[in-house]
This record gives structure tokens, sequence and C-alpha cells, in this order.
């Protein structure tokens, strides 16, 4: 009989870790290999859980997850890294099937770094254009990013679901003042641009949604609204992102329209000189542990949206494509 792939999720105690062992539980093709609380931070003890599993996620901070590399010694251990210390790192793949020629890297790989949260969806709206030659690769570009806390971790968490909590975070909160993001980096590599956006995150008094935005004009890419809205749909035909239409509620869009789901929809919004580009997707989903688990998927030859929250259907992004997997 076929052995069950082994799978070990390594800072399973974190958000990220916790969403991917719920998603994880119920796959009963799947062997979970566990570490009892008291030797989650042993050395030995994890490097032993790291060498005998197949797939091994990080999910854990930077130096930390460099820590764990290292400690791998089977050849055959798959390791996926939720963290950033590897997404721009010689050697990694970066883990986002749905850019051209992706998806064959990643099967391919035994070191996956899994997207940023704020830059899977800047990735997901500006590679295709880079790539269709509509943006310039020196464009000096913008992007603003609404999450919910769930992003901050354990901590801020904890403040915002404080029934005391400061007055001053029930209204947006805007972050990465000084312009040294950690995504900046790989927002500027994976795309293909000379120059990283200038980036503005807010996190909102809400707990898990995004709606990453990119301000366009079509005198930089030369493409009207209908033009840029049909590279994107040519363009996400599998995996977990497709364009839409008809994503705004009464002229409003929400960051929290797919709360709870691991595919991100793509759109379009304006006319004439001035447009946005927006994507929406759950930051713990495909913006964390969806893509983690996606990324899996396609390692160990499974159904690529096996297990995940991924409806892409007409009612809920305006644009038809697989059903739920979960």
């Amino acid at each position: 009989m076929k052995r069950k792939p082994r799978v070990f999720i390594d800072g399973s105690a974190g958000t990220t870790g916790l969403r991917i062992r719920e998603r994880l539980a119920a796959r009963g093709e799947l062997e979970l290999v566990d570490i009892p609380d008291g030797l989650r931070k042993d050395p030995a003890a994890r490097a032993e859980r790291i060498n005998s599993s197949d797939v091994v996620f990080l999910c854990l901070p930077d130096d930390a997850a460099r820590e764990a590399v290292g400690m791998v010694q089977d050849p055959d251990t798959v390791i996926i890294d939720t963290s950033t210390a590897h997404r721009t790192a010689e050697g990694w793949v970066y883990g986002f099937p749905e850019l051209r020629g992706q998806r064959d890297k990643i099967m391919a790989s035994k070191r996956i770094a899994n997207p940023g949260c704020h830059a899977g969806g800047f990735v997901a709206l500006v590679a295709p254009l880079v790539q269709a030659g509509v943006l310039p690769k020196d464009s000096l570009l913008d992007c603003f990013s609404l999450t919910g806390y769930s992003g901050g971790g354990k901590k801020m968490i904890a403040d915002y679901d404080d029934p005391d909590a400061a007055v001053l975070l029930q209204a947006p909160r805007m972050y990465g003042l000084s312009q040294t993001h950690k995504h900046l980096p790989e927002m500027r590599k994976i795309c293909g641009l000379d120059n990283e956006p200038v980036f503005c995150p807010v996190v909102g008094a809400f707990y898990s949604g995004m709606a990453v935005t990119v301000p366009l004009r079509q005198s930089l890419t030369g493409a009207n609204r209908e033009q840029i809205a049909e590279i994107y749909r040519e363009y996400y035909t599998t995996g977990a992102v497709r364009f839409a239409d008809g994503l705004d509620d009464g002229g409003f869009i929400s960051a929290g329209k797919f709360a709870g789901r691991d595919d991100m929809a793509v759109t379009v919004c304006g006319e004439g000189e001035r447009m946005l580009a927006v994507a929406l997707f759950d930051n713990l989903g495909k913006g964390a542990s969806g893509a983690a688990i996606q990324n899996m998927n396609i390692v160990l030859g499974l159904d690529e949206l096996s297990g995940l929250n991924a409806a892409l259907t007409v009612d809920d992004t305006g644009s038809s494509g697989k059903g739920n997997r979960s």
C-alpha cells in the first residue's frame, strides 16, 4: 500500500500555522506529523521531524525559518516557507503558481517561498501587465493595500479583540510609513520592475480580508480599461485567481468580500485616463495558508485546489470557474 505523504508544520501555534493545520486535519490522504508543545523549540526534535517529512511548512519568524532550513539533511524534503526570509533568495521558487511558467517550477522545486499577502495582490495585478508589455519596467507605481488585523499576528489580534481596545484602533491605521516594508523587494523582483512602488499598507478593524489597489493611467499603459481587463481575463484561466467584473456593491468594494476564502479575484475600475486595478482575497487565505496548501498540492501531484475554499463561482466573483474544493 502506498505510504501517505508526511507533512510537518514547524510553527503550528501561529496564525498561519494554525490555519494550515485546520485545513489539513480533514485530509485523509495526508499524515500530519505532530510535535508536543514542550518540544516545539527543541532543535533536535524539530530536525527529526523535518527530515522524516515529505513536506514541511515553515510558519516562523525569518531568522527561525533560516535556522530550520539549515536543519534539512534529506534532499527529498520539500520546504514551503511562509516567512519573508527566502522570497527573493537564489535557489528558491516563488510560490504563486498562476504566474506564467511558475506552476512547473513549483512542481519541480524542493524550496518554495510563499508570497507575502500584500505582495501577492500587487504581483497578481502588475506582473501580467509587465509581461504583456503595456506596463513599462521602469514605471513609477503606487500601491494602496487594506488588510484585516489578523495579518499582524497574535499580538495584534489580541489588541484588536480586547474589549478595552484603544479608541484609535477603531479607525484604519496606515503603517510601513518609512517605505521600507518587507514586501517591497519581492514586489519589485517578481514583477520584473526596475523600481519599488510607493506603498501604503493600511490595517482595519476587521479580522480578515484584503483589497490591494494599484492606480493606472492610460497614458502610461497605452491600454484602456477593457484592454487591461482582457489581459487579466486571458492570463488567469487556471489555479485560484480569476478576473471578475461586478465586484462592487453599490459603488463600494469591501476588503472583506473574500474573507474566509482561498481564492483571489482581480478587476479593473474606472474609465478614460484614470483606472484602478484591484485584487480581492483573504490575507490568511490566498495571502498565507491557502497559498501554502495550494503549493503543497502541486508538489504532491494532487488537485491544486484540494482542501481549499476556492469557489470562483459566477455568484461570488462574476466570473465562471472551478467549484468549491473544500
